[in-house]
């Protein structure tokens, strides 16, 4: 999410830190709503912004300022029967309640559980080049990840198998094993010749799964002279929705809508 929030501190810092009010639940996952439809919205329209000032109208019509989101937000680690995952959802079960009345206009939004996912998605696996001139260099272009798990990953690269290539029918291929080598999720392709080409493969991994192989040197056929050329070969993972929310949750002080500085300053400070 942009910084495009960066004078909410200034906000919440300008006026006094007496007299607050404790937003209902209810309240603040409204609130949570609004503030995502608006940050959906500016993102949608490529509009710049340095302030918060479009937070201050949702706030100002349900009763409450900028103090009092902060206020309320930083005093839910003191309540011990509540949770702000828990009003962070009921925002979203809004959000998809109203989607089918909002179809065109809610089209354009993310989900928390989606934002919490590209946030923790990172590159596990990264090759620029990888070439295979003799034979004996196809284990390079083999590459095996133990001990994967749960989630979502996602395979590219591009590939040029050039007119100095003897082999015909060379493939490439990529899947999920189990611990006892059997395969899932498996995906193979013809590797063409003459041009550079471009593929790409996402796999869903459960938790029975314990490696994940690409390989892009499989002869189907007598090996002969390779001339094979892999580029940007990049293996991405991304945790499943649940896990990559509770992750955000607790990196985020469980919830990232406005801003990083609002949050940094919605933490509980110890006392002197």
């Amino acid at each position: 999410m942009t910084k495009r929030t960066l004078f909410f501190l200034s906000l919440l810092l300008a006026a006094a830190c007496s007299h607050h009010k404790i937003i209902p639940d209810d309240k603040l996952a409204m609130i949570f709503r609004d503030a995502f439809l608006a940050n959906a919205y500016v993102g949608e329209q490529g509009i710049r912004t340095d302030s918060l000032r479009i937070y201050e109208p949702i706030f100002e019509r349900y009763g409450y300022s900028a103090e009092d989101v902060e206020y309320t937000v930083g005093n839910f680690s003191k309540r011990k029967s509540a949770r702000l995952s828990d009003v962070v959802e009921a925002a979203i079960g809004m959000l998809d309640a109203e989607g089918t009345y909002y179809e065109r206009e809610v089209a354009v939004l993310d989900t928390i559980a989606n934002a919490s996912r590209r946030a923790l998605m990172r590159t596990i696996y990264a090759d620029s080049l990888l070439t295979m001139k003799r034979l004996k260099d196809s284990s390079r272009l083999c590459i095996t990840l133990d001990s994967i798990r749960a989630g979502e990953y996602r395979v590219s690269a591009r590939y040029l198998v050039d007119s100095l290539d003897r082999n015909r029918g060379l493939r490439g291929g990529v899947w999920t094993e189990l611990p006892d080598g059997s395969r899932r999720n498996v995906y193979t392709f013809y590797m063409r010749r003459g041009t550079e080409e471009t593929f790409t493969r996402n796999l869903t991994a459960d938790t029975s799964m314990r490696r994940l192989v690409v390989n892009l040197a499989n002869f189907t056929r007598e090996r002969k002279r390779p001339s094979v050329t892999i580029r940007d070969l990049k293996i991405e993972y991304t945790p499943p929705a649940e896990a990559a929310v509770d992750s955000f949750y607790l990196r985020q002080l469980d919830i990232r809508i406005f801003a990083e500085e609002f949050f940094r300053h919605a933490e509980p400070k110890d006392s002197l």
